[in-house]
């Protein structure tokens, strides 16, 4: 249950992925443009700033889960496990920034906190999300969209010794030419 509610058995193309981290990005935005234009009208009639603290704790949160889950099926899809692959990935993301803390003169920059090594992982793992062919379809697990491809089962149902181009020729040789 667990597997499908986080993404981990369930696969995305990379044309859904591009697309639907695009829209999230999107439905983000706006919601946090509907929730600072809420809190600018309510500065204006007294209120403070903390409260602004929970809506964007709730929409962060919203923001990690979701992207959270299309990294994981696009990983799915890839053929790595999520289940390896993200904690390793969350991993190294604080290891760089521990290490660009602790020497600061490995860091990108005087106060970012991450080393160059962090950041061409990260990029290597982005590009690999959006450009990394599919996996291959033996090892298919189950997906939200479509039933499994029947490909292998129709390659099987040949294998008894004659392919489809070796009876017609049969066919042809046999003296089945010509007649109706």
């Amino acid at each position: 249950m667990l597997g499908y509610l986080f993404g981990f058995n369930a696969r995305i193309g990379r044309l859904k992925y591009f697309l639907s981290s695009i829209l999230l990005a999107i439905v983000i935005t706006v919601m946090i443009f509907a929730m600072v234009t809420s809190s600018i009208h309510g500065l204006a009639q007294g209120a403070s700033l903390s409260q602004m603290k929970g809506p964007l704790i709730g929409i962060v949160v919203i923001f990690a889960l979701a992207s959270f889950m299309l990294n994981s099926m696009r990983l799915r899809d890839i053929g790595w496990d999520p289940v390896c692959v993200i904690p390793l990935w969350i991993a190294l993301a604080f290891v760089d920034r521990a290490i660009a803390a602790k020497i600061p003169a490995v860091s990108l920059g005087h106060d970012h906190p991450g080393t160059i090594v962090g950041a061409l992982v990260n990029l290597g793992l982005v590009l690999a999300l959006m450009f990394w062919p599919g996996g291959s379809r033996e090892t298919w697990t189950p997906n939200f969209d479509a039933p499994p491809p029947r490909l292998h089962d129709a390659l099987l149902s040949r294998q008894d010794g004659a392919s489809q181009a070796a009876s017609r020729v049969a066919r042809v040789a046999g003296g089945e030419f010509g007649r109706r």
